[in-house]
């Protein structure tokens, strides 16, 4: 000042102006890893001459509340199905003479395809239908054979890993069932195995150029001739479901049962959570962003309420941990102190002063705080 006099503020006691943001957003960012979106702090390094910074209260100011602060976050994402697989002719061969419909949903015991005007038809089971199985086979598959015949009613047999006599007799009951010569006997040119009822999503294999719907280089049609290994049908699950990407160093955000919100493309919020979670980091297909990110499916807790166009963009939004009773501030009211810390600017009976805080979550554009003479409707001062 001029002639020398000390201003009395000089030793840091006056209120921070909003000049201090800039070193407060810096500060923030570094203890943070640049996680949180403080974007608001930045403002003008100083306030121009007239302002209300200049009287040594701030520009504007917001309450101090108090109520529950949830760490939620929000992801672009795409609709789909789960899982997605190709099912193969197992037979000798012959011609095909009919398939399921694109976009349909096969279940146990329902067909698939046809041969020659015979079904092959679903069964649920992870083993493949290798060979035909016959009275005195063992092995994964013959269990598994069996839970099927078990699941559609017949009786009479042990479930196990032993094809019997008393499985053949099964057999025969349900080979009769579908108006066929009754063996005892069955093969891959009867049925074909699948974790779970699956949904077709085209006809052969999705070998590029086509997309669903289209006319890729791998589609088939009735008509064609069918040799043993021939794709026949892509086919995902039925499950509706939700997958989107994260960055592998957040990868804590989306950790399996996390509970999420999505908002369908027209508009509908369901709940769900998130029921796989990758294992492996990649770097993706967009060429500005080689972020390693980690896979996350995200299931429906009422999937019958799912609506919408395989393929579709969706928002999941994530919710974290919730710290419940708590006081916070917009971000933007922190200030640096001087010595170090953060503090906020608070403004009573038209005087303002800086009261030290203790940083907790940050959520939601504002970040809980602690200190001492804190307390739920107090004025702190923000950037106008």
């Amino acid at each position: 000042m001029s002639g020398g006099t000390p201003d009395p503020r000089a030793d840091g006691a006056r209120p921070l102006g909003r000049r201090r943001l800039g070193l407060a957003l810096v500060t923030l960012l570094a203890l943070t890893g640049g996680g949180v979106a403080v974007t608001a702090l930045v403002t003008p390094s100083s306030a121009p001459a007239g302002d209300a910074d200049a009287e040594g209260l701030p520009p504007a100011t917001a309450p101090v509340t108090r109520g529950d602060l949830t760490d939620s976050s929000q992801r672009d994402g795409t609709l789909g199905h789960l899982g997605e697989r190709k099912i193969n002719a197992g037979g000798p061969g012959g011609t095909l003479t009919w398939l399921a419909p694109t976009g349909s949903v096969v279940e146990r015991d329902e067909r698939l395809y046809e041969v020659d005007g015979e079904a092959v038809r679903l069964m649920y089971g992870e083993e493949p239908m290798y060979r035909t199985l016959k009275t005195g086979d063992e092995g994964k598959d013959v269990r598994q054979w069996e839970e099927n015949l078990a699941a559609l009613g017949y009786t009479g047999f042990d479930v196990d890993d032993t094809y019997t006599a008393r499985t053949a007799a099964a057999v025969k009951r349900w080979q009769k069932s579908h108006d066929l010569k009754q063996t005892g006997t069955v093969g891959p040119d009867r049925i074909a195995f699948a974790g779970s009822a699956v949904r077709v999503k085209a006809a052969g294999a999705e070998t590029g150029g086509g997309g669903s719907g289209g006319s890729g280089a791998g589609r088939i049609a009735p008509g064609d001739r069918l040799s043993t290994g021939t794709p026949v049908l892509t086919v995902t699950g039925s499950e509706r479901v939700v997958t989107f990407e994260v960055p592998a160093s957040e990868a804590t955000s989306a950790k399996t049962g996390t509970k999420v919100a999505v908002t369908l493309p027209d508009g509908t919020r369901l709940p769900g959570r998130v029921s796989a979670v990758g294992r492996t980091a990649t770097a993706g297909d967009d060429p500005q962003d080689k972020t390693p990110k980690i896979d996350v499916t995200v299931s429906f807790d009422d999937p019958g309420k799912v609506r919408g166009v395989d393929q579709s963009p969706v928002t999941v939004e994530l919710t974290g941990e919730t710290r419940r009773d708590v006081l916070s501030v917009p971000v933007n009211a922190l200030l640096a102190l001087p010595d170090g810390g953060f503090g906020v600017q608070v403004v009573e009976n038209g005087t303002a002063r800086d009261v030290r805080v203790e940083l907790g979550m940050f959520a939601q554009g504002r970040v809980e705080i602690s200190g001492d003479g804190l307390r739920a409707g107090m004025k702190v001062g923000v950037p106008s």
